[in-house]
């Protein structure tokens, strides 16, 4: 009872989360729920940026590619890696989740380095990247959870909950507790690391705003992209395990 207990508070916690604000924020009612209208809205355009992208690149395909078709080519074979290297030969059927999110949570990080959100002007609030908030970090380790829970089903049915008394019952709560600290550690490194790359840059500008500003803005893009990387490599790791049966 007291792991279950505490599986439930921790859950609850992840939950909480949503609640968190730093920052102002610009908000929509929608129904009866309070919604972070700054976060669909620079979302809306990363995905538009991602869909026109790709619509412009593969709009006459070529045998042997060329310029944006052979780019995107490139960065398919470089997820395909990636997922094949984390979960095996069983890989093919989640390079859609796994190249969704690197390619969602790069542009993302990319567009708050690059693009200067905070000159539009909001009736309340600021904009800022969609990885800024942590209700979008929220939401894709949550999804992350759910695909690694249903791969695991999906692989071995209920014997799936077996890994949880191996090697040894004693293991049981900490077993337990790993699935809850997974999404809450994915969530809070990438809301941690991009928030504090544009707080960073924000202060810099303010007070040195002509030459400092600019090797770290480089800097964050680095960053940004190595978190997405790290976010897209474990959540490829964490599906690769549960089929798998190891940690």
């Amino acid at each position: 009872m007291n792991v279950l207990s505490c599986s439930i508070n921790t859950l609850n916690g992840l939950y909480d989360l949503s609640g968190v604000e730093v920052g102002q924020h610009f908000y929509w009612k929608i129904g009866g729920f309070q919604v972070h209208g700054q976060v669909l809205i620079t979302s809306w355009v990363v995905i538009a940026i991602l869909l026109g992208s790709a619509a412009l690149a593969v709009r006459n395909p070529q045998t042997i590619p060329t310029g944006g078709q052979n780019f995107f080519e490139y960065v398919l074979e470089f997820i395909r890696d990636v997922s094949k290297t984390q979960i095996g030969e069983e890989y093919g059927p989640w390079v859609p989740f796994i190249g969704t999110m690197f390619l969602f949570i790069f542009v993302s990080n990319w567009s708050g380095a690059l693009l200067h959100w905070k000159i539009i002007q909001l009736p309340h609030g600021e904009l800022a990247a969609p990885t800024n908030g942590i209700n979008t970090t929220v939401a894709l380790a949550l999804l992350t959870s759910v695909a690694y829970f249903y791969a695991g089903l999906t692989k071995k049915g209920l014997s799936y909950f077996g890994k949880y008394i191996q090697p040894t019952p004693i293991l049981l709560p900490i077993n337990i507790l790993e699935d809850f600290t997974k999404p809450l550690s994915l969530c809070f490194r990438l809301f941690g690391n991009i928030l504090a790359d544009e707080l960073v840059v924000v202060v810099l500008v303010s007070l040195v705003p002509s030459v400092v500003p600019i090797p770290v803005m480089f800097l964050g893009l680095f960053t940004s992209g190595i978190q997405a990387l790290i976010f897209a490599t474990l959540a490829a790791a964490y599906i690769g395990e549960s089929m798998e049966g190891h940690h």
